[in-house]
This record gives structure tokens, sequence and C-alpha cells, in this order.
């Protein structure tokens, strides 16, 4: 598809991953409009050459495309079948891309809701890789939904990712990403421990990731944030809330099948301790607070 064909989208939700997303898409050449409830977040896409809706309705109605990407399973359904949410603005031929983490049940519901009160079809697309990978198109992204409604989000996904798999009907997505995020959860906790050891035994742990690249412990946790931990940069790239948000998803859906998951109770726990200490907003890498009481060093 050339740059000249590639469709127009319209984001709601323009916080760290939002912004990301809309930036890459502007880079290869859609026409992005984008909403958020914060001014100042709408202004930085503007900014990049993005249009500003009045609304979640608005940004529907600019584009056959929309894109969500929220922090809950209660904001997306505000957003979307809220007072002037994208559910006013609906097309019946349009396609909502769902790129939050929400849990699979709650999608499968608004999936259903939508289609049956406005035609506008819906698929999950929850992703993985975060804000860098956004911007450099290298998503990972487990979809839900009917075949032919994946396949046509590819026309935007494929701006958007290096790995767009099609796992299951609608909610199979957001399945996906809680299995994702057991991985992820327990990776981030395995490298501050492994981080944290090296340092007690006088070795610069900065140098962890260079030294077991290509072996078995290798991984992209490791190479992203070994160093990151190391340095003890808490920098913005995903906040430790948003994880438990997903782990407390983990929890609910184990609970419901009688599954037990005795490294996610852990690991869930620990990030409980974590809001507790007022660290919820941190960046994940903030997990290294733990062995410092949950205290800069």
């Amino acid at each position: 598809m050339s740059v000249h064909d590639r469709p127009a989208v319209s984001i709601v939700g323009a916080g760290i991953m939002g912004s990301a997303i809309a930036t890459r898409l502007l880079a290869s050449g859609h026409h992005v409009t984008v909403f958020d409830l914060e001014p100042v977040k709408v202004a930085a896409v503007v900014a990049k050459g993005g249009k500003a809706a009045q609304s979640a309705a608005e940004a529907a109605r600019a584009s056959s495309f929309v894109i969500t990407s929220l922090n809950s399973a209660a904001i997306v359904h505000a957003a979307v079948f809220g007072v002037g949410g994208i559910a006013e603005g609906a097309d019946a031929e349009g396609l909502l891309i769902d790129m939050s983490s929400i849990d699979p049940v709650s999608t499968r519901l608004f999936a259903g809701d939508l289609a049956s009160s406005t035609g506008m079809r819906w698929v999950d697309a929850p992703l993985s890789g975060g804000a860098p990978g956004a911007l450099a198109g290298r998503l990972t992204v487990m979809a839900g939904g009917a075949p032919e409604d994946v396949q046509r989000a590819r026309s935007v996904m494929d701006s958007l990712c290096a790995n767009y798999t099609h796992m299951g009907p609608s909610g199979a997505g957001q399945t996906t990403k809680l299995v994702n995020q057991i991985l992820c959860a327990i990776g981030f906790q395995a490298v501050a421990e492994a981080v944290r050891l090296a340092e007690a035994g006088g070795v610069d742990a900065t140098r962890l990731a260079e030294a077991l690249k290509g072996g078995r412990a290798d991984s992209s946790i490791l190479q992203e944030f070994g160093p990151k931990m190391a340095r003890r940069d808490y920098s913005p790239t995903g906040r430790i809330d948003n994880m438990m948000k997903d782990l407390e998803a983990v929890q609910a859906f184990s609970s419901g099948a009688r599954l037990p998951l005795p490294l996610t109770g852990l690991i869930t726990e620990l990030h409980r301790s974590l809001l507790a200490a007022g660290l919820g907003p941190a960046d994940t890498a903030a997990i290294m607070l733990q062995f410092s009481g949950f205290r800069e060093q």
C-alpha cells in the first residue's frame, strides 16, 4: 500500500501509548484525528500534524477506523457508549480497533452491543512493545474478532506492527494479552532480581544485557530493562498501575477457572505493595525500589 492509499484513522485516548500510536501513523502517511479529555495531550498530537476532535463522537465521524487506547474497561465503555461517545458518531461501515488492555468478558459484551446498536464492528487488538515499539512500527498485536474484521484492520495495523496475529473470536486478543502480561510481569521481576544480585556481587549490572545476549537467559525485557534498571532510569515507558490492572484481570480469570497461578499471585502482591507505596504512576523499572524499602536510593 502506497502512502497515498493509507486510510484516515481517529484515535480516542492520547496518553503515552495513544500518542505514540498517533505519531507513528502520522509518520506513515495516515491522516489522524485525535480526541482526549486532556487538551494538552491533543495539542501534542496536533503539533505533529494531527487534527483535533471535540468529542469521541466527532472523532468517529472523521474516519472509518477508530483506535481506542484507554486505561480500563470502564473508561472504554464511557468513551464508546457514554454521552458524546464513539457510538453516537459510529458508521455501520466503521471499525473500532481497541488497543487498550481490558478483560475478555467486557470486550465481548462491548463488541456485541456496538454491533447491535450501530453496525460498527469491533476488533480487540491489545499490544506488546510499549511506546518505543509503537514509534518504531514494531509492535506485537494479538487480535480478536471476526476474520474479515481482523483482516480489514491490517490496513492500519501494518503501519504499527511487526507481528499481528489473529487469535480467535472477540475477546481472544485480550485473553492472549493476559498471557503476555504474566510473562512480562514475571520477566520484569526476574531482571530486577538479577540486576540487584549483580550489584551485590560487585558486577557492573549495566553490562548484563550485553554479556547474556544470545544465551538462554536473553530476552527483550533483559535488553531493554536490564540497563534501565541498573541505571535507576524511571523515565516513562509503561506504568506500574497499568500492569497491576492487567494482573488483577489475570487473577479474576484464573479464580473463575479455578486455575492455580502461584508465581502470578506473588508478582501481583508485589505490585500491590508498589501501589500502596504510591508508585502506581511510576515506570515499570521502578520495581527496583522494592530493594530500598520502596524509596529512591
